[in-house]
């Protein structure tokens, strides 16, 4: 086995048994903030408690794999092909050694061959740059979370919501009154306003790349993050629907260009099960440190 599939192994367990750092902490934020005794409460005591268990035992901590996603930032000249085959040898001996669950099956048949490798799966996305570091993150984004994602095309004359930014909080507050209790709340937004109908959503898949404590270099943007997070969270939607005051646990919002004819604005949902983690790796693929 080269050292490279070693790292990606230990990358892949790590992400799908350890809730990072920033994560968690907002976790425990949400409990403090809750009522003792209330549902609200015992839901984030479980959630801390399946989060600890998982860490300690190196288990999974959720049952569904969902969809592994592989941002990799690479040097000029990284054989990409040779990456992504062992990226998918990782995934193969990963599934097998417990870390991921066997949750990838063909969409035509249903079946399911016990590997997650298949069309799509995993995802790798490359970026090159000039430094010769290679930064690889990881994302494994569950189907619960995935189902209540939502797009919108503005005007959107039901929600009076106009071209600016404005209207973009109100369709993006309107996607988290529509999730309620689904998508394993409390949850994350990762949000792009612009770009076409597919770049949109890729684009706000990517925002999940940043720390929740984080705040974003516009301030426009960082404005309308941090208003979102408070509004939504006077909602009384809480976790998992039960009411309470922790209904998000960050919003991150960005940008790109449209054409004038389309105005999209893409969120993405991700759930408390937030499995995002990423290594620093050398030009041999051993790991030299870890991002998050």
């Amino acid at each position: 086995m080269s050292r490279l599939s070693e790292s990606l192994i230990e990358l892949i367990r790590r992400t799908s048994v350890e809730i990072p750092d920033d994560v968690q902490s907002a976790i425990l934020r949400g409990m403090e903030q809750e009522k003792e005794g209330t549902i609200a409460k015992s839901a984030l005591e479980i959630i801390e408690r399946n989060i600890d268990l998982a860490k300690r035992k190196s288990q999974p901590v959720c049952q569904d794999t969902g969809c592994i996603l592989f941002y990799v930032d690479c040097p000029v000249g990284l054989d990409q092909v040779e990456f992504e085959q062992e990226a998918r040898e990782a995934v193969k001996e990963a599934t097998q050694l417990g870390y991921l669950r066997q949750n990838s099956v063909d969409s035509i048949t249903g079946k399911n061959d016990g590997t997650n490798v298949g069309p799509g799966s995993p995802n790798l996305h490359f970026h090159q740059h000039a430094s010769d570091d290679i930064a690889v993150r990881l994302v494994l984004k569950g189907g619960g979370c995935e189902n209540v994602g939502l797009q919108f095309a503005l005007p959107n004359t039901q929600l009076s919501a106009g071209r600016d930014l404005d209207g973009c909080r109100k369709v993006i507050l309107e996607a988290v009154h529509q999730a309620q209790g689904k998508g394993c709340g409390p949850g994350i937004l990762g949000v792009c306003i612009g770009g076409d109908r597919a770049s949109g959503y890729e684009l706000s898949k990517r925002e999940f790349l940043r720390k929740l404590d984080d705040r974003n270099s516009d301030p426009k943007l960082d404005e309308l993050e941090q208003d979102i997070l408070r509004t939504a969270n006077e909602l009384g939607i809480g976790p998992m629907g039960f009411g309470g005051k922790t209904t998000l646990l960050g919003v991150k919002i960005g940008t790109a260009n449209r054409v004038p004819a389309s105005y999209f604005v893409s969120v993405s949902y991700m759930c408390w099960a937030f499995r995002r983690h990423g290594a620093m790796l050398a030009s041999d693929g051993e790991i030299t440190g870890w991002l998050y």
